[in-house]
């Protein structure tokens, strides 16, 4: 198990007397290597539901296991690095940093981590970017790539520090369907060949349909939970994983 939401409930305080519930009472397991979609209408709780999985956001109660670890209690501080070191996330807007090229955006979060060399760094973000299929664009700026091949630097960027889950916030929803499929592929791939876990708020209908397990929100509770396919068979070799 490697997500874990405990009686999850979410409130918002609009003024003193006001509070508005966003998740009245929520609770779910993610299995390690599952590829989920959860969906629902705006303002049904997906993103929110998607912050507190990432430690990005507090539940008003309930608790959340991430790796066994329970991150609801922990400091701004901790959370950066559990983050840091677990937790990868691809939002809508890639949020590259736009002076930096693909190697050195791919870079940031290791260099942040510490945990490796300068060569070890840029040899792995190159690697990343490789597996993202950008491997011509080492040294292009953001301004120089299109929408998709921005998002799949932000993808490979997510991946620079081996996370535990991956975590997508409407990461189709700014790409052409020719890019979004791309974007979708290359989300199957990382599942299927590296064992990723992959968590992915969405509108978009056939991203969602194509992943392993669906899962609806109305209201912020779950209205369904629908396993579309089998976990996959992880024939390939674990792929990218350092060994210290």
């Amino acid at each position: 198990m490697i997500l874990k939401l405990e009686g999850i409930r979410k409130e918002l305080e609009l003024s003193r007397d006001i509070r508005q519930t966003i998740i009245p009472n929520l609770s779910l397991q993610i299995k390690a290597g599952e590829f989920v979609a959860i969906t629902g209408p705006s303002g049904s709780g997906k993103s929110t539901l998607l912050y507190i999985m990432g430690g990005l956001d507090k539940p008003t109660a309930g608790k959340v296991w991430l790796d066994g670890d329970a991150i609801t209690e922990k400091n701004e501080t901790e959370m950066n690095h559990i983050r840091n070191e677990k937790i990868g996330f691809i939002y809508q807007f890639h949020f590259l940093l736009p002076e930096f090229n693909a190697v050195d955006n791919v870079s940031m979060p290791m260099m942040i981590n510490g945990r490796r060399s300068r060569k070890e760094i840029k040899d792995r973000a190159k690697t990343l970017l490789d597996l993202v299929e950008m491997q011509n664009k080492y040294t292009n700026k953001p301004s120089q790539l299109s929408g998709g091949q921005q998002q799949r630097v932000a993808i490979a960027r997510a991946l620079a520090n081996e996370p535990k889950v991956l975590l997508g916030d409407e990461p189709t929803g700014n790409l052409d369907s020719r890019s979004a499929d791309n974007v979708y592929q290359l989300f199957d791939r990382l599942n299927k060949e590296l064992h990723q876990t992959v968590i992915v708020v969405t509108h978009d209908e056939e991203f969602a349909n194509r992943a392993g397990r669906r899962i609806n929100l109305v209201d912020g509770m779950i209205e369904s939970d629908i396993q579309l396919k089998p976990m996959a068979e992880y024939s390939a070799p674990v792929l990218l994983k350092d060994h210290h």
